[in-house]
Order: structure tokens, then C-alpha cells, then sequence
């Protein structure tokens, strides 16, 4: 169950990824369709923190480093509401675009705790 709610996570972090850059590069402000996909991903991963939180207390431990996990974990929900502030505040296409490649670094962080969680200890 896990593993396939990271890897929604990781395609919804990558398609919010490319509509926000799509969005842009084509000369668009952040509007309610980017910020709404910058807190979809927001969404996922405060619930990612729950499941990090509860699994090792139903028996799923983590098998890599816990510290490296962590460390994505927080700064993958640093990321979309600082990103989100900075775009709020500046409100140009370049916000859009820096929204996109927001997303796109936390699917490769989930990615990676995917791998930390799961494939290390198989």
C-alpha cells in the first residue's frame, strides 16, 4: 500500500512538475491550476509524514537510513510552501516556473524515500 501511494506521489509531483513549467514558459502567473497542483503535492506529503510516522509503529520499518529519510521528508515539505509564498508574493510566469522545477526536485526526493523505505533491505 505504501509503495503504491509513493509512487502516485511521484507521478503526481511530476505532472504538477511539467504543468507548472508548461504553464510558465508559455507566459502564464501562477493561477489556482498551478498553485492547486503545488498543494495537491503538499497534500501527499503531509500524509507521506503520517505513514512515516505510523508504519514503523505497525512493524514497517524503514530499511535505509532513517536520518536520510527524514531529511527528504522535511525538505520535501519545505519546498512547495516556500515556493508557494515566493510565487504568491512575485506573481510572474518565472514563479510558475520555479513552482515546476519545485515539483519536480520533490518527486525525485520521494522517489528516493521510496528506495529508502523499501528497496535498500530487499
Amino acid at each position: 500500500m505504501i509503495e503504491w501511494f509513493t509512487t502516485v506521489q511521484v507521478v503526481v509531483a511530476c505532472a504538477a512538475g511539467v504543468l507548472c513549467l508548461v504553464l510558465g514558459l508559455a507566459g502564464r502567473v501562477p493561477g489556482d491550476v498551478s498553485m492547486g497542483a503545488v498543494a495537491l503535492v503538499e497534500l501527499l506529503l503531509v500524509v507521506q509524514l503520517v505513514i512515516a510516522i505510523v508504519a514503523p509503529l505497525v512493524g514497517n520499518p524503514p530499511t535505509g537510513s532513517l536520518a536520510e529519510f527524514y531529511i527528504y521528508l522535511i525538505s520535501a515539505l519545505i519546498l512547495p510552501l516556500a515556493g508557494g509564498f515566493w510565487a504568491l508574493v512575485e506573481r510572474s510566469r518565472w514563479s510558475t516556473v520555479i513552482l515546476g522545477g519545485v515539483c519536480l526536485a520533490i518527486a525525485v526526493m520521494v522517489y528516493r524515500m521510496g528506495q529508502i523505505w523499501f528497496v535498500q533491505g530487499a
